[in-house]
């Protein structure tokens, strides 16, 4: 059977050696400017792919290298060059396959929609001649004198940022508004230009072609490129390497200059645009550039540097692989042989990139949701998870359908099998669940003595821990003016009690008898209120309890200001929790279930507890700030007004203390609160969740 013929214009240069140490060449096609790295043998058979014969190209090889090929070896270089388009089209239905290929290639118009949605480029400019004009003054940033100076441009910038880090970073915070988000906008996009020129000038200066710059949309994010594909024809890595890192270089030598820039100038417009250009280099060098999770200058400089190329393809290959052995022990063939220590990095490195892109899309995807009309947001989130999520999953099923003759009698497979049931299991069965939060053990009432209004104490409170009976005087205050009073009151009482007696006795006493009582009625009222107010001077228990929080240093004859805490009476037994739960932890908790306290520390014994009461309606602000996530507490709040807001929906819990709590009861103590809540399915609560947020966005 006849061979298809090459096309005439592909170009064969020498490449790197592969890591393994055998010699390798760069086959490119100039047409679609791509560029395939083959080995010894795919080169000798192609070499000899004009005798158009398999078993003729194997003798050839045989006689005339000391490699030994099969057929299976020219059938796969055969397959390498028809699918990578590498072959001339002759035939009268030529036209025909090419336009069924590409057909093939673009899929349906859905998919084409949904592929040009999520990633597409758009060229802008051809700037190789350009390039080539402008290189020798480009060549300066280029040079050893232009880095050593950048770098003492960075040294001295860090230390005078360093230096006065409370004013930049204030004015980093003062950039968190709509002014300066488009700042940072238009300062990001200046940085990108030179970012992109940074690997157009180092392609330029090794001889590579720059055929495009542009931009190109992942996921409607937009982001400058630049076409240096050329560069696998170089066959030195470092120099790859240079190229690859030149726009990180650039960035940061921005960086550097404008940090310097910064910490020079007075304040004004040039040392805001300093700041700006700063910052966002930083940011944009740290955050995105410097990732080998995404196909940025990260990822390329990794692969240049381990010298292997499609890194992410290869690590996938063997995540899978390794995967698969584990789930059902198939016993194939790696798709790669490396080290141990290389291999497990890789097999590591496929997770991290699968997990860091999982969490990026399902970000953006939230983006588009919320930056598009609502139906078009739902449409795109779900393109987005079906794309990057969902049509991964199917790739990787449908593989293990083609295995499932190997599969379906391993015996790891059926381990397998019975831990995955185990799991569904243990998430869609009742299980008893445990709240944990923060709580406040303290006693269940307690009564503040302070005093009044001003006044003198005549007789000082029980020593600290003292208990006192119901009924009995705690401290004695005297307000001389409200003495005073009183004995004036007290005197009109009698007087107008001696009038009213002795009314009977005289014409005119009688005619004033009724006013009098009224009188007297009034003034002794009056000396009623006074007594009352007194009696708050002189406070007695109203239960039995203990003193605590005493002033040691009180006399007698010391003068008291108002309002003044003196002490605290606390109840004794009655002794509570206080914790708050949001609306999903509060659900699962009710009026009778049981739980336990013990203290941050682990001082004192291990309390048992039961609700006494779930409050209905969420506390607008949390009383108690040792709950607050910032004092170490669980509660997330915020402050205003100088109020402690929680951040979300909590609903206050009382728990009554079952035990005695006598090594605790001398103060209000922190813990850890664990309720015993009510049996439910773990894995309904994240189903709820979902359901609720579909029935809310969907406006149902």
């Amino acid at each position: 059977m006849a061979l298809p013929a090459l096309r005439e214009e592909l170009h064969l240069m020498p490449g790197a050696n592969l890591p393994d140490g055998q010699p390798a060449w760069t086959l490119h096609d100039p047409v679609r400017n791509r560029y395939y790295k083959i080995d010894w043998t795919t080169l000798v058979i192609l070499q000899r792919w004009w005798l158009d014969d398999v078993n003729e190209i194997i003798d050839a090889v045989d006689t005339d290298t000391t490699l030994h090929i099969e057929a299976a070896d020219v059938e796969r270089v055969q397959t390498f060059i028809t699918e990578n388009e590498l072959v001339q089209r002759i035939g009268d239905d030529n036209a025909r396959k090419m336009a069924d290929r590409l057909a093939s290639m673009q899929g349906t118009v859905f998919n084409w929609l949904i592929h040009h949605y999520l990633f597409f480029r758009v060229p802008l400019v051809r700037p190789d001649r350009w390039l080539g004009r402008m290189l020798p003054l480009a060549e300066f940033f280029f040079s050893r004198k232009f880095f050593l100076a950048t770098l003492v441009a960075f040294g001295v910038g860090m230390f005078e940022v360093a230096r006065n880090w409370d004013v930049f970073s204030s004015s980093l915070m003062d950039t968190f508004n709509l002014a300066g988000l488009l700042s940072y906008g238009v300062t990001l996009v200046a940085v990108k230009v030179f970012h992109e020129l940074g690997h157009a000038f180092s392609a330029k200066r090794f001889g590579c072609r720059v055929p495009a710059m542009g931009v190109a949309f992942l996921v409607m994010m937009p982001m400058a490129y630049t076409d240096t594909n050329d560069t696998w024809r170089l066959t030195d890595r470092m120099e790859r390497m240079r190229v690859a890192t030149a726009g990180i270089a650039t960035e940061l030598m921005i960086a550097s200059w404008a940090t310097l820039a910064w910490a020079l100038l007075p304040d004004g417009a040039l040392r805001s645009s300093a700041f700006f250009l700063a910052t966002a280099s930083w940011i944009a060098t740290i955050a995105i550039n410097a990732s080998p999770f995404m196909r940025f200058d990260g990822y390329f400089v990794l692969s240049d540097y381990l010298d292997m190329p499609n890194l992410h393809e290869r690590s996938f290959a063997m995540a899978r692989w390794h995967l698969r052995e584990v789930l059902f022990d198939l016993r194939e063939d790696k798709p790669e042989h490396f080290a141990r220590r290389k291999e497990v990095a890789m097999i590591l490195f496929a997770w991290a990139v699968w997990i860091y892109r999982l969490a990026l899309f399902l970000g953006i995807a939230v983006l588009v949701y919320h930056f598009f009309v609502k139906a078009v947001g739902i449409l795109l989130f779900v393109i987005e998870i079906g794309w990057f999520v969902l049509k991964p999953l199917k790739q990787e099923i449908m593989a293990w359908k083609l295995r499932w003759p190997v599969i379906a009698v391993r015996s790891r497979s059926r381990r397998t099998a019975i831990i995955v049931g185990l799991i569904v299991v243990l998430a869609f069965v009742p299980w008893p669940s445990r709240v944990g939060v923060s709580g406040i053990l303290k006693p269940g009432d307690t009564l503040p003595i302070f005093a009044p209004k001003a006044a003198r104490l005549e007789m000082v409170p029980p020593a600290e821990g003292t208990v006192v009976a119901a009924g009995d005087q705690i401290l004695k205050l005297v307000a001389p003016e409200l003495v005073s009073r009183r004995e004036g009151i007290k005197e009109k009482v009698e007087r107008l009690r001696w009038q009213a007696a002795a009314a009977g006795l005289d014409t005119d006493s009688r005619v004033r008898l009724q006013s009098m009582q009224v009188e007297l009625a009034t003034a002794e009222a009056e000396l009623a209120g006074v007594d009352e107010e007194l009696s708050l001077y002189s406070p007695k228990a109203p239960w039995p309890g203990v003193v605590r929080d005493v002033d040691p240093d009180l006399h007698v004859g010391q003068w008291i200001g108002n309002k003044e805490r003196i002490a605290i009476l606390v109840k004794r037994g009655g002794w509570v929790v206080e914790t708050y739960l949001d609306e999903e932890e509060v659900k699962r908790v009710k009026v009778g279930d049981t739980g336990r306290f013990s203290t941050d520390g682990g001082a004192g014994p291990s309390l048992h507890l039961k609700v006494v009461g779930v409050d209905a309606d969420a506390t607008r602000v949390l009383p108690n700030a040792m709950l607050a996530a910032i004092h170490g507490g669980h509660v997330i709040v915020r402050e205003k007004n100088n109020q402690v807001i929680p951040e979300q929906a909590m609903y206050r819990v009382t728990l009554a203390v079952e035990d005695d709590p006598t090594s605790l009861s001398a103060q209000a103590w922190r813990g850890r609160v664990a309720i015993n809540g009510t049996w439910e399915v773990p894995g309904w609560r994240y189903i709820r969740n979902a359901l609720a947020i579909v029935v809310r966005e969907s406006g149902m």
